[in-house]
C-alpha cells in the first residue's frame, strides 16, 4: 500500500472556511484509493507528505456549450472525432464530467445532437472527460430575458412541446437529459416542471423574469438550481430580492455562478459565496471557441467576438466565455480566500445537485488516484492544481489555466 499523508479534503465540512483536519490516503497496487482516514491532531503519519495540500474529485461542469470550434447544438455524426478530442482536452483541464449544454435551437437539431451525444457517451475511454446527460438551456425562456438565445426558436412551455423535444430520451445524470433551464413564471411551465421532475431531470430557473415570490413557488415545486446567478434574471435588491434572494432564503437551491469576473463582479461573487458556500456551483459557460485563440468565430449564423476569455455577439451581448472551469475556481478563491469552498463548488457541489449524497471520503474510495486533483498554493498565495502522480516518488506536472 502506498500512503499519502498530511493532506486535506475539499469537502462539504470545509465549505465555511479553513479546516485543520488532516487525512491519510492509501493507494493500492492498481492505483486505486483504498483507504481514507483522518489523522489525530499533531500526529506525524508515515507516507508521502503532501504538506497540507487538498485532495478533491475532478471537476464537473454543468454548463458548457462546446469547444474546439464545436457547438453542441450543431453536432452531427461526422463531429465525433473532434468531440472526442474536446473530451480529452477537458480531461487535461481537470474536468472529469460535463453536462453538454444545448442552448435554444431548432428542435430537429437538438434531437440530432442528443443522438450524437448518446453515441459519444458509449465510446467513453479512460483519461477522457465523461459525458453526463445534456443540459437543455431553453427553449422555455422569457423572451425579455433571452440574452444571446435566438428569439425564433423560443417556445411556450407545454407537455406537448417538451415531448416533441425529448421524447425517447430518458432523464437523469447518466441518461440523455440531466438538466433543463426554463423560466418558471411562464404559463404552462408548472406542468413541464412536474413532468421533468417525474423523469428524474433537474430543473433550473434561468433566463427568467420571475420575482422572489414566483421563484419561491418554483423552488417549492422542485426547481433546484439557478442558471448563472444574477445573469438573465432580476438582481438582488433590498426591496426586491428576486430569484437570488429567494434561493438564499430557501437554503437548498444550487447557485450556478460564472466566476470569470465579467458576468458577475468579484464583490458580488464573494458575497454569494459567503452567504451560501454549500449552495454555490461554479460553471464555465464555455462556448465553441473554448480551446481556440481569441478572435472572431462563428456561432450558429452569428459572429462571436472573443477577447481575453469573454465572448460577445456583435451587438455587445455577453454570450459566454472560453475559460476553463478550474480557472473559475482559482479566480473565486483569489477573491474570497475561501480555498476549499471554491474547490468544492466545482468538484463536489455539482455532484450533489445530480444526486450524489456520500461524503467525500467515501466518494473517493475505489477511484483511481489519477482521476482526482491535488490543490496547493503558490508562493504568491494563488491556488493551483495538478493531477496526482500515480507512481510512488514520481514527479507531478502542475496544470493550471493562465490568469490574464
Amino acid at each position: 500500500m502506498r500512503w499519502l499523508s498530511n493532506l486535506r479534503l475539499a469537502g462539504d465540512d470545509l465549505a465555511c472556511g479553513e479546516a485543520e483536519t488532516r487525512w491519510r490516503v492509501g493507494v493500492d497496487s492498481d492505483g486505486l484509493i483504498a483507504r481514507v482516514r483522518p489523522t489525530p491532531p499533531g500526529s506525524r503519519a508515515a507516507g508521502e507528505d503532501w504538506g497540507g495540500d487538498w485532495l478533491s474529485m475532478g471537476g464537473v461542469d454543468l454548463q458548457i456549450n462546446g469547444g474546439l470550434g464545436l457547438a453542441f447544438p450543431e453536432l452531427t455524426s461526422s463531429d465525433l472525432p473532434r468531440l472526442q478530442a474536446l473530451l480529452e482536452l477537458l480531461w487535461r483541464d481537470g474536468v472529469n464530467a460535463i453536462c453538454p449544454t444545448l442552448v435554444t435551437c431548432d428542435p430537429e437539431a437538438l434531437r440530432q445532437s442528443l443522438t450524437v451525444l448518446a453515441e459519444a457517451r458509449c465510446r467513453h475511454r479512460p483519461r477522457r472527460c465523461r459525458l453526463l446527460g445534456a443540459h437543455l438551456e431553453g427553449p422555455f425562456l422569457a423572451p425579455e430575458r433571452r440574452g444571446a438565445h435566438p428569439a425564433q426558436h423560443l417556445q411556450a412551455p407545454s407537455r406537448a412541446a417538451l415531448d416533441a423535444l425529448i421524447a425517447g430520451f430518458a432523464g437523469g445524470a447518466e441518461a440523455d437529459v440531466a438538466l433543463v433551464t426554463l423560466a418558471p413564471e411562464l404559463e404552462g411551465a408548472a406542468e413541464v416542471i412536474d413532468q421533468l421532475r417525474a423523469a428524474g431531470v433537474v430543473v433550473s430557473l434561468g433566463h427568467s423574469g420571475a420575482d422572489a415570490e414566483q421563484a419561491g413557488q418554483a423552488f417549492g415545486q422542485g426547481v433546484g438550481m439557478l442558471t448563472h446567478s444574477f445573469n438573465a434574471m432580476a438582481g438582488l435588491h433590498h426591496r426586491a430580492p428576486g430569484p437570488v434572494g429567494a434561493a438564499l432564503r430557501q437554503g437548498e437551491v444550487a447557485l450556478g455562478l460564472i466566476a470569470d469576473g465579467v458576468h458577475v463582479e468579484p464583490t458580488m461573487a464573494v458575497l454569494l459565496q459567503r452567504l451560501a458556500p454549500r449552495q454555490l456551483v461554479i460553471v464555465s459557460d464555455a462556448l465553441a471557441p473554448y480551446g481556440l485563440a481569441d478572435g472572431t468565430h462563428r456561432w450558429d449564423e452569428r459572429r462571436l467576438l472573443v477577447q481575453d476569455g469573454s465572448c460577445r455577439l456583435e451587438d455587445g451581448t455577453l454570450a459566454g466565455v472560453t475559460l476553463p472551469l478550474l480557472e473559475g475556481v482559482r479566480r473565486l478563491a483569489g477573491w474570497s480566500g475561501l480555498l476549499p469552498a471554491s474547490i468544492a463548488a466545482a468538484t463536489l457541489a455539482p455532484r450533489r445537485l445530480l444526486g450524489e449524497r456520500r461524503p467525500l471520503e467515501q466518494l473517493l474510495l475505489g477511484r483511481p488516484l489519477g482521476d482526482t486533483l491535488r490543490w496547493s498554493t503558490a508562493e504568491d498565495g494563488s491556488l493551483r492544481w495538478r493531477r496526482p502522480n500515480t507512481a510512488a516518488g514520481g514527479r507531478e506536472t502542475v496544470a493550471q489555466a493562465p490568469t490574464p
